[in-house]
């Protein structure tokens, strides 16, 4: 076989490093460094500035410990001082990986051009960018990232896990610290739902609590030098590991004699870190807005879910008793490694929805509002002193800022749903479309939308000064005053949709669809309240034109209910009071800020999409639930990190 049909998947952890090198033929096995399936992730630093890995790491710190960093990976950080004199954190990873590269090119029998590495599913685009650049300046390919907890699941599959489209699970991946997701398996792949992390929860620190049983210090700082407390860490590491085998073991202690280890000190350090994991799990499932019964199972991976207690704690806390998969601390490579087995040089593939022809209502609705409010804006204009084309002294134009308001409003909203839905559509037929594909793609299309809709506002604004003859400033101001909240909301959704990289369920054309059932009833509201305050009031007619007039105002506080609020109980419940208010309000003067009332319901709206994204991700109907059956149901918009 050529070394180029392997695939070579990297878990660059905090205390450890795994690689596992994968053939098509199925056939896999991790790499050996210095005779054990782990390469230590810490690094030593020699005065000259050369990097040692591995076992040579662990004999410089017997000798110079100042110069011994143990935990490398610190993407957080642009540097670490190792004694005295700052040193680039990507660097010493990039040391590791370089070494794993260089192995997995003599046991190859050439460089390998498909690289996988295994990240947390917490990790943002900056720490993602960061490990990149750390794996070229190690001398490898362009790497995929696969997130740990999505690699435990294709895993979890690849080895006959009934896991149906839909399904919800937990993976609970407990190495150095612990990191609990939820998974949702999707036609595409698995999706994460919610995803929290506790690096003070996991093998570290029970390290730490077994150094202290032994030395007797319930501090944890060890006794001796700096050398003498590596090498403690070191056997007490060896020790909690050979726990999971053997019911005792010895512990050379320095300056002190061996110390016996058994399965109950273990069980006692270990309980607080465990119970914490089990902690995070419920966290997280409610996170996802889940229930506990809504999961197809709780899976354990990671160098320390061998911990006996921890299946055990877990149901305790839960009530559910997880799943320790075979070989945990090296599932995560393994499913790495699977990922696009079947054509391992093509990049992942992940489902961006398709708008549906119907979003184009988004853009249709609101531009025809816009055109007809502002068509009546102009026509229905009274003059003073004199007419548009013969100007007297004292000649003045009487109009309705509330009516230019909306239209400003509802020309922003057409170019918004324009931008979304055309930065989906091009995301959806890109070569190699994903989800961070659409989240871009859409973010440069409500950028370029809120800057078209605020210059169509100034022209509405220019045309009427010009149209009627008047000075600017005041078109200006009832123009653009009332769309700046909204445009502020839609820059701050760009930049989240740029920022994250987990697309809401139905896509973002869904999420940010403009509630086309308000915009019609409170463009028809303000265009009957326009009607009644300009038409001309015979006698027989004034009925009727008062009576348009507060229909007109029933409607618009029905418009702004119905921008607010999506459940019908609680619109029927804001519509009726507000509906009178607005009824009750309909005059010359009150005419502007109706028409700002419904541009500030339109900004909160937009911010109540904002909250979806940042603070309250929501889910999809599980498969089976109600909702997921009937095709009226309103189901909220999806979200990640």
């Amino acid at each position: 076989m050529q070394a180029g049909e392997a695939r070579l998947a990297i878990d660059c952890g905090t205390t450890t490093t795994i690689a596992m090198l994968a053939w098509p033929d199925g056939h896999a096995a991790p790499l050996s460094f210095d005779g054990m399936t782990h390469l230590p992730s810490a690094v030593y630093v020699s005065a000259d500035g050369e990097v040692w890995t591995g076992q040579r790491a662990w004999q410089g710190a017997a000798g110079q410990p100042q110069r011994f960093v143990p935990h490398p990976r610190r993407p957080a950080d642009d540097a670490i001082t190792v004694d005295g004199t700052r040193v680039d954190a990507a660097e010493l990873t990039a040391a590791t990986l370089r070494r794993v590269a260089a192995e997995a090119e003599r046991v190859a029998g050439g460089p390998v051009r498909d690289v996988r590495l295994v990240i947390p599913a917490g990790w943002g685009p900056r720490r993602r960018t960061w490990m990149r650049q750390v794996a070229h300046r190690a001398g490898l390919p362009q790497p995929r990232l696969v997130e740990a907890p999505v690699a435990v699941a294709e895993h979890l599959l690849a080895t006959g896990v009934q896991l149906p489209v839909g399904a919800f699970i937990v993976v609970c991946d407990v190495g150095a610290g612990t990191e609990v997701t939820v998974l949702r398996r999707g036609p595409a792949g698995f999706e994460v739902l919610a995803t929290l992390a506790d690096p003070a929860a996991g093998g570290n620190d029970i390290t730490n609590a077994l150094t202290a049983a032994v030395t007797s210090n319930p501090t944890g700082e060890e006794a001796g030098n700096g050398a003498q407390q590596w090498m403690l860490a070191a056997s007490v590491q060896a020790a909690k590991e050979a726990l999971t085998h053997h019911p005792a073991v010895t512990v050379a202690v320095p300056d002190r004699p061996p110390v016996i280890m058994n399965a109950g000190m273990l069980e006692e350090a270990a309980r607080p870190t465990l119970q914490r994991v089990a902690q995070l799990t419920a966290e997280a499932v409610a996170a996802a807005e889940l229930n506990l019964q809504d999961l197809a199972g709780i899976y354990c991976a990671g160098g320390s879910a061998h911990l006996p207690p921890l299946p055990a704690v877990i149901a305790e806390h839960t009530g559910l008793t997880p799943t320790v998969v075979t070989e945990p601390e090296l599932t995560a490579t393994r499913g790495a490694a699977e990922v696009g087995a079947v054509n391992p040089t093509a990049a992942p593939t992940v489902e961006v929805p398709v708008p549906p022809v119907r979003r184009a209502v988004a853009i249709a609705v609101p531009g025809f509002a816009s055109l007809g409010l502002v068509w009546q804006f102009l026509m229905t204009a009274e003059y003073h002193g004199g007419t548009r084309t013969l100007r007297g002294i004292h000649y003045s134009v009487n109009v309705n800022w509330g009516e230019l308001a909306m239209a400003a409003v509802f020309a922003l909203l057409a170019c918004l749903g324009a931008g979304t839905i055309l930065g989906s559509l091009i995301a959806a037929h890109s070569p190699t479309p994903d989800t961070r594909t659409e989240g871009g793609k859409v973010s440069i299309g409500i950028l370029a939308a809120a800057s078209l809709g605020a210059a169509i506002a100034g022209l509405y604004a220019v045309v009427a000064s010009q149209y009627f003859g008047v000075p600017l400033s005041g078109f200006l101001r009832w123009a653009l005053w009332p769309i700046t909240p909204i445009v502020v909301m839609a820059v701050a959704m760009a930049v989240v949709a740029a920022r994250q990289w987990r697309t809401p369920h139905g896509g973002w054309s869904a999420l940010l669809a403009v509630p086309t059932g308000s915009v019609i009833i409170a463009a028809a509201g303000m265009l009957l309240i326009q009607y009644s305050l300009t038409a001309e009031r015979w006698p027989e007619r004034v009925l009727w034109i008062d009576t348009a007039g507060r229909v007109g105002g029933l409607l618009l506080g029905v418009g702004v209910v119905m921008a607010l609020v999506t459940p019908l109980v609680f619109r029927l419940i804001l519509a009726a009071p507000l509906a009178v208010i607005t009824a009750a309000l309909v005059n010359r003067q009150a005419a502007g800020i109706l028409g700002a009332t419904y541009a500030i319901a339109i900004a909160i709206w937009w911010a109540a999409r904002l909250w979806t994204r940042i603070v309250r991700p929501t889910k999809p109907p599980p498969t089976g639930h109600p909702l997921a059956a009937m095709p009226g149901a309103v189901t909220p918009p999806a979200g990640g990190g």
